[in-house]
């Protein structure tokens, strides 16, 4: 059987996971790249460096972000949001870090997971080669409209 999600259901899947997609376009090319967020019930919060895909979110705004739960190809649970991107500075950008690094950290258990900017370093000169590589920039996305379907076998 195959259905919508019900509005608690897709809250469910969206406080449930922290892998993500994020597509975007840059007015000819979509975009899309796997990212890990958290979401507080109002917004997605996530974290990227200098690079493509803020720079196509700077000039373009309009996202789509989904998210799925899939147990096998006939259990599954997918949300989509469409919203807006929004880059934050300051306060704000402190507060969402905060968020989205009590959501992550927990759940780091390899050496492959991207190093966010506050991770202690040792060595003082790991630490400025570290600052001089990435711009970090804290990011949220404001949903408009939210979907989500399942299949149930």
């Amino acid at each position: 059987m195959m259905g919508e999600l019900s509005e608690q259901e897709i809250i469910n899947v969206l406080s449930s996971q922290v892998i993500g997609r994020l597509a975007c376009s840059d007015g000819v090319h979509p975009y899309i790249v796997p990212v890990t967020y958290m979401f507080d019930g109002d917004f997605i919060y996530g974290q990227t460096s200098e690079g493509s895909k803020l720079n196509i979110l700077r000039k373009n705004k309009h996202v789509c972000f989904e998210v799925d739960i899939l147990m096998d190809m006939r259990n599954w649970q997918s949300v989509i949001v469409k919203g807006s991107f929004e880059e934050l500075e300051n306060e704000a950008a402190e507060i969402a870090k905060e968020l989205l690094f009590k959501r992550i950290f927990p759940l780091q258990t390899s050496s492959t997971i991207h190093k966010f900017e506050h991770e202690v370093h040792d060595d003082p000169v790991e630490v400025e080669k570290s600052k001089n590589k990435f711009r970090y920039v804290m990011y949220r996305i404001k949903p408009e409209k939210i979907t989500g379907r399942y299949e149930k076998q």
